[in-house]
């Protein structure tokens, strides 16, 4: 039997995983100039991200196999008492 403070921690790693995959998506579309976003918060003199970068293409699919593997051992998890 799963207690309430158990399912709790699976859900918590649940919504990291998926936060990790969302970001994942964004910065790998953006990465390969399918994505282009400004700036929703800029402190400084901030400009529209344009252009390919091969570096944030692969930190995307990075972030996205990572939430990916977190959702995987979340949802697969079993408590052995």
């Amino acid at each position: 039997m799963i207690d309430n403070k158990t399912k709790l921690k699976q859900v918590v790693v649940a919504v990291v995983g998926m936060i990790l995959v969302i970001l994942g998506v964004i910065w790998f579309l953006q990465g390969i100039a399918i994505l282009n976003l400004c700036p929703v918060l800029c402190f400084a003199d901030c400009e529209c991200i344009t252009g390919g970068s091969p570096f944030w293409a692969i930190a995307g699919i990075v972030s996205m196999v990572i939430g990916v593997g977190i959702l995987c051992v979340s949802s697969k998890r079993v408590t052995k008492k």
